[in-house]
């Protein structure tokens, strides 16, 4: 199928051939018929891609931010490699529109295919020919509605979401500064409210159209026929709320709205536009300044969004998908015409030309259709069997000569930046193929290592007979169900870390193993292949006696809007990254934890079978300025200190110190993938038995158990564990 997505790094815009999106749980497939260019936020993002990186960076101070703190974290090279990866990447574009339901997920019962809906967000409502949009994002649109006109229905939400925000009344008079496509809809929405409505833009043509659609004067801003307009529709006392729709980097828009305020009076953001507030002219009216966020509540909330909780209408009556019904019904009873707000509808296939067309100015227009060919809802809906999962025995090694035949399960953040950057440019290695939940993310992955094929199905990977080893590479949720599948497919399976979250979760796994006989098995562990890490351990030499660890890691605090978040789902913080450092001690101390003590949130105590004992402290409040991680190994008169890969010395008879320092931070992805091909090629022993990784598994999940109880938990392995009887 195609899709309109643009390279951020280069400024490409492309209709690019991406595979279909499979239809999950929890929402529909949509084939669409007209989709919608926000001429506002689209083009600002068309526009930013075309800038040098120091105009990107400009553009994007909260980006750069997250820049430095990634390099202070994890040093230059690995935030280069993830900077430029990201950059580097095809990104979707478009978040409104309206299509045909091709075909119905799971849990779905309110629409059936053929269904006419509006469709909403920016990573399911996209411009492409299909999209998969959970249930909260979609609705169904009444009949008699043109589906040009449904197309809007995200970007009304998102006037509407305004309009509420700023809570305006019979009577009240209203200023609209920034008369685009948000602007023009917000005029009306207030209009319809019974609020008298004054508007403020730089184009007389816009301030024509907004007058048409019911407001009372528009004009420049600098013209002072606004102004007068003001004085006369309040006596002197200024307007009641003032709407900021306007874009730019200039500040003149929030200076007009304290002039033309009323005391007490109440400015909404829904726009983009500079907010360096002039603390007098609003301290002395005292005014309410307030934003608007997107298309109402749920927006940015994953367990809204992608999973479909929707909010109680008694605590929240106004939801992103309760908008965007009201949008809908408002354009059903001719409330709200958008009609005059179309300005060009083009073919999807003249996508690339549109948009240059626009981002030039040789188009200037409010809004902007993109018209699909063939957009019609298919008779049945397609049904596809389970798959069967057939057991094989451990891979043998491969003929000489032979690559090794990878396929990817998920193509994220972490697997473009921290692994496959070490297997594209190997001769020794085919990346066969890849399947994301995403089409672009596939695509994208496809065009940058160089992917034989890309889909969305992960039986394209557990069923291709030809591939020797399968990454798993997706949220944690998933990480233990696509593992047992793989390994029942009689693959060799890199899964990164965790490999479950729960103890039943890995018993599943190693059921599999059993049934198939096949431990072809490695989870991302990869502190313990650190080069740094390696040299000090041999510097230390061999341990007699009890050792005692001491392992803080400075984890800070999460953006807010990170799936790390998603504890229900994914799993707590600490269960999902704990296995890195668990399994680090372990390597260290040639053993797996017999015991587990957790206090706080978190310090987890762990016991080893010879009375050593690990101490490791996950810190979510340190300082950013701090190292993210700092070991100290202490045993037989010695003492071992490991300072964030960048720095180790051992204290003995004679001190020992790492002689330079590294140029980044090497965590050792490099060294643990080079062992895993190994392991597949000569059909040798895994580089982590089975029993670790399940014990490290096991102390990871005990230490909630333990914080919950107030106790320690002893660890003992499940009956399957993969090792020789």
């Amino acid at each position: 199928m195609k899709q309109v997505v643009q390279n951020y790094k280069s400024g490409e815009l492309a209709l690019l051939d991406v595979p279909e999106p499979a239809c999950k749980p929890g929402g529909v497939l949509v084939r669409t018929v007209y989709s919608l260019i926000s001429t506002g936020t689209e083009m600002m993002k068309v526009s930013e891609a075309s800038m040098s990186l120091v105009g990107k960076a400009k553009a994007r101070p909260d980006q750069v931010a997250k820049v430095m703190q990634s390099v202070a974290t994890n040093g230059l090279s690995a935030t280069y490699r993830k900077v430029t990866s990201k950059l580097d990447s095809y990104t979707p574009l478009g978040y409104s529109l309206c299509g045909i339901v091709e075909q119905v997920g799971d849990g779905i019962t309110d629409v059936a295919v053929g269904d006419l809906v509006a469709c909403a967000g920016n990573e399911h409502a996209l411009h492409s020919e299909l999209n998969w949009v959970p249930k909260n994002l979609y609705s169904r649109v009444p009949a008699g509605v043109d589906p040009r006109h449904a197309a809007f229905g995200t970007v009304g939400s998102i006037a509407m979401q305004g309009v509420r925000r700023g809570e305006p009344q019979i009577g009240d008079v209203a200023l609209v500064i920034g008369l685009g496509l948000i602007g023009q809809l917000v005029v009306q929405l207030l209009t319809a409210s019974g609020v008298r409505v004054v508007g403020v833009d730089p184009d007389p043509d816009r301030c024509k159209l907004a007058e048409s659609l019911g407001a009372l004067t528009c004009a420049h801003p600098a013209s002072g026929i606004v102004d007068t307009a003001v004085d006369e529709l309040t006596h002197g006392a200024g307007v009641d709320q003032t709407y900021l729709a306007a874009g730019g980097n200039t500040n003149d828009p929030v200076e007009l709205a304290a002039k033309l305020s009323r005391d007490r009076g109440r400015v909404i953001d829904i726009g983009k536009c500079k907010l360096d507030l002039p603390w007098n002219a609003y301290y002395e009216k005292e005014l309410d300044v307030r934003f608007s966020r997107s298309y109402g509540p749920g927006r940015y909330d994953p367990s809204y969004e992608l999973e479909g909780r929707d909010y109680p209408i008694g605590q929240v009556r106004w939801t992103e998908r309760r908008n965007l019904e009201c949008v809908l019904d408002l354009i059903a009873r001719d409330r709200l015409d958008v009609e005059p707000l179309i300005t060009h509808v083009s073919d999807f296939s003249d996508a690339v030309s549109t948009y240059q067309s626009l981002n030039e100015g040789v188009l200037k227009a409010v809004a902007v259709l993109f018209r699909y060919p063939d957009a019609v809802a298919r008779t049945e809906p397609v049904v596809t069997s389970a798959r069967v999962g057939v057991a094989s025995s451990p891979a043998a090694a491969l003929p000489a000569g032979q690559p090794v035949r990878l396929g990817f399960i998920g193509a994220g953040n972490y697997a473009s930046s921290m692994l496959l950057p070490h297997l594209v440019e190997r001769d020794d290695v085919q990346l066969k193929h890849v399947a994301t939940t995403s089409a672009l993310s596939g695509a994208n992955a496809r065009r940058k290592f160089g992917f034989a094929a890309a889909s969305t199905d992960i039986d394209n990977v557990l069923g291709d007979s030809s591939i020797d080893a399968v990454f798993v590479v997706t949220r944690h949720s998933s990480h233990a169900e696509l593992t047992r599948q793989a390994l029942l497919a009689g693959k060799t399976v890199f899964v990164e870390k965790p490999l479950a979250l729960s103890p039943s979760e890995l018993q599943k796994v190693l059921d599999a193993i059993e049934e198939s006989g096949n431990d072809r098995l490695q989870v991302g562990f990869n502190r313990r292949f650190a080069p740094l890490l390696h040299e000090a351990r041999e510097q230390f030499g061999p341990r007699v006696g009890p050792a005692t660890v001491r392992y803080l890691v400075n984890a800070g605090r999460l953006d807010h809007g990170s799936w790390y978040n998603q504890t229900a789902t994914e799993g707590s913080r600490f269960a999902g990254e704990g296995g890195h450092f668990i399994d680090t001690v372990s390597w260290l101390l040639d053993a797996d934890p017999v015991s587990v003590y957790a206090t706080g949130d978190v310090q987890v105590t762990l016991g080893y079978p010879d009375g050593s004992t690990a101490v490791i402290t996950y810190a979510e409040t340190g300082s950013s300025g701090f190292p993210k991680e700092t070991l100290d190994l202490t045993a037989d008169g010695k003492v071992l200190k490991f300072d964030d890969f960048v720095r180790a010395s051992v204290y003995s008879r004679k001190k020992w110190a790492s002689s330079r320092i590294p140029k980044g931070r090497d965590k050792g992805q490099a060294a643990e993938v080079n062992a895993f091909l190994e392991a597949v090629r000569t059909g040798g022993p895994m580089p982590i038995p089975v029993a670790s990784l399940a014990a490290t598994t096991l102390a990871t999940l005990a230490a909630q158990t333990s914080v919950a109880n107030a106790a320690p938990v002893r660890i003992e392995l499940p009956r399957k564990t993969g090792a020789p009887a």
